[in-house]
């Protein structure tokens, strides 16, 4: 008689079918936290670094406005600065003008033209003359105007030198306060008539190349008479009376 034999097979546990499925259940957790983790971890450093690029870019605008603000405000401040030192300097002129004028108008006598160069001197010798030059020469452009070096009366006016001869051309003599009588020679024309007097700077006549004169200039003299041959040196008289030539 044969004998049956009998093969049981062993069903899990309820127990153990429940630890499996946690233990399942936490190692899925796990993985998809770490995912998660991960991806978290990759949004955050990347608005980071988003957020640190745009604050350093706002600041590097901010710096540069900053900047031109300041470039801005030192131009404009350089400006006023340069504008103050010009105005400073146009006073300053201004001032150095008036102060020269009003000591102009204090001296008595002045040069009888303005803008000149001196050539023949007195007591010099030239082909112009017979004897020692008797007076200082300035030499001007035709049409320049001549000016009374000192108050006074006309006392000669007209050409052949006014009367002391045709090598003085046109000329005019003037008798003054002091004493003393200035003449013009050479003149292109005379403006003034004998007996007229005169105020220091008026006009008087042009100067010219009348008369014994090898080119355009004004013949000038201080005489201690109206005439001929009682010249002293003008220059140096002009320097007493403060008068630089």
């Amino acid at each position: 008689m044969s004998k049956r034999v009998t093969f049981q097979t062993r069903r899990p546990s309820a127990s153990r079918v429940r630890g499996a499925v946690v233990a399942a259940g936490l190692g899925t957790s796990m993985v998809l936290g770490a995912g998660a983790a991960f991806a978290a971890g990759t949004t955050g450093t990347t608005g980071t670094a988003s957020l640190a690029s745009a604050t350093t870019a706002d600041s590097v605008a901010q710096q540069a406005v900053a900047q031109g603000k300041a470039a801005k405000h030192a131009a404009a401040k350089k400006a006023e600065e340069a504008k103050k030192k010009a105005a400073a300097a146009k006073k300053k002129a201004a001032a150095k003008k008036k102060a020269a004028a009003k000591r102009a108008a204090k001296l008595a006598w002045e040069t009888p033209v303005d803008h000149y160069q001196l050539s023949a001197s007195f007591g010099n010798d030239g082909s112009r003359w017979a004897h020692k030059h008797s007076g200082q020469d300035f030499a001007v452009p035709i049409g320049t105007k001549v000016e009374a070096a000192h108050k006074g009366v006309i006392v000669k006016a007209g050409p052949n030198g006014g009367g002391d001869g045709p090598a003085y051309g046109n000329a005019i003599v003037i008798k003054h306060s002091n004493g003393t009588y200035s003449q013009y020679a050479h003149l292109s024309r005379i403006d003034v008539h004998i007996g007229e007097y005169v105020n220091k700077g008026e006009k008087i006549a042009l100067s010219g190349n009348t008369g014994n004169s090898s080119g355009p200039h004004l013949h000038f003299e201080i005489r201690t008479t109206p005439n001929y041959g009682s010249a002293v040196n003008p220059v140096n008289y002009l320097h007493k009376e403060g008068v630089s030539v």
